[in-house]
């Protein structure tokens, strides 16, 4: 039996094709994981589809079947050739799709290294396949592994301490500059990404947001989606002067605010223009600390140099981890082993005192007899006891072991 993880993501697949592969809800999920289990070849499935990834992580008994499979039911979800799916899929079997579900989880497979949304999508994933029965205890022990994965790299490396997207990085140097915002209003101005990265960092830390855009209505969907409150765009003159805490990130193609309109408080503000071109065109002294992007650009590349030597750290992580989580595999072979070994002797005992009741030995030498047999069955059990426990660590003992433990009755 094998471990087996079909992967497309930002890395091989563009933006338009995750999309044609995604599997945005859950009736959705659940008629996948129904077809894949649909093949014999495949006894425990579980589906990862977020923005930026969609993954079938699986455990099967033929690696080139199930493969196959899958793309086929991929090809019919996309309409995508399967040649073409074929060639952009990351396709890991055994150790390297047990590596690969480590570095998801522990998000340096991610677009931002680092991040940690990843792991709530993993544990939403595992969650809705094991509720509705599509795994069991395999992709389960793989899983739990993989989570706990995740926390030591947390713990041993400072891969998600630091912001590395513009937005985050510009609420982190707010906070450097207010002791406390959770009393403050803020005003963003654009309903872009980076204008939600922000709203959600501010909300989360208890500021009194509000969204502005020249199209009302998409501001009221962001504000909904954040838990926000909504000001005109007819208020930007007055807004930017009442406010202490202002960030935007619009697409005009010229400054939105201008000296004009800017007049002198006694209050200090704080400014971040995250836009490109710049939305903010400000030459007064009005006790403004403003923040351009150049500003802060600086602070993500450190942060981002920052992870990417911490990355390497987790590497060596994931590579301790992906031992111990063959060694358990190794483990669970003990029992069966032992219980081979047990029968060996029973049978040795039983075969001794039948010899001497046939009268083929003397019952004086019964123990000799009896460890005769003994020592000659060892002695074939030594070399296939060796080979399932060096199987067990290429992850191919399930076969071996599963099908002896048929054949004993064992459950393993």
């Amino acid at each position: 039996m094998h471990y087996l993880n079909i992967s497309f993501t930002h890395r091989n697949s563009t933006l338009e094709i995750r999309e044609k592969l995604s599997y945005p809800d859950d009736e959705n999920k659940r008629v996948c994981l129904t077809e894949l289990l649909s093949s014999d070849a495949i006894s425990e499935a579980m589906l990862i589809s977020t923005c930026n990834r969609m993954e079938v992580f699986c455990y099967c008994s033929d690696v080139p079947v199930a493969t196959m499979h899958i793309l086929k039911m991929l090809q019919i979800r996309s309409c995508i050739s399967i040649e073409e799916l074929e060639g952009r899929a990351d396709i890991f079997d055994d150790s390297s799709a047990i590596h690969h579900l480590f570095s998801v989880a522990a998000s340096l497979d991610s677009m931002v290294i680092g991040e940690t949304q990843i792991v709530g999508q993993l544990k939403d994933a595992f969650r809705f396949t094991y509720d509705n029965s599509f795994c069991g205890k395999k992709i389960a022990s793989a899983m739990k592994s993989a989570f706990k994965c995740a926390a030591k790299v947390r713990n041993a490396t400072d891969i998600s301490s630091k912001p590395v997207s513009m937005a985050s990085v510009a609420v982190n140097q707010l906070k450097s500059l207010v002791d406390d915002i959770s009393s403050k209003k803020a005003l963003i101005i654009g309903v872009g990404e980076m204008s939600e990265i922000t709203a959600k960092h501010l909300v989360n830390a208890g500021a009194d947001v509000y969204i502005m855009n020249r199209t009302k209505h998409k501001a009221e969907a962001l504000a909904q989606k954040c838990s926000a409150k909504v000001i005109d765009f007819s208020e930007l003159s007055n807004a930017i002067n009442e406010f202490e805490i202002l960030y935007t990130a619009t697409s005009s193609s010229e400054p939105i605010i201008t000296d004009a309109v800017i007049e002198a408080r006694d209050f200090d503000r704080y400014w971040f223009d995250l836009a490109l071109p710049r939305d903010i065109n400000y030459n007064k002294g009005e006790k403004i600390q403003l923040f351009v992007i150049d500003d802060l650009k600086m602070i993500v590349d450190e942060n981002i140099s920052s992870r990417e030597l911490s990355s390497r750290a987790a590497h060596s992580v994931i590579g301790r981890a992906i031992i111990e989580f063959f060694e358990v595999n190794t483990q669970d072979l003990e029992p069966l082993i032992k219980e081979i070994y047990t029968r060996a002797d029973i049978a040795a005992k039983q075969e001794t005192l039948r010899t001497i009741k046939a009268g083929y030995i003397p019952a004086e030498y019964e123990k000799e007899a009896q460890k005769m047999c003994e020592q000659a069955l060892k002695r074939f059990l030594h070399e296939f006891t060796t080979n399932m426990r060096s199987a067990a660590e290429d992850t191919h003992t399930e076969l071996m072991s599963g099908a002896m433990a048929s054949m004993m009755k064992v459950k393993v």
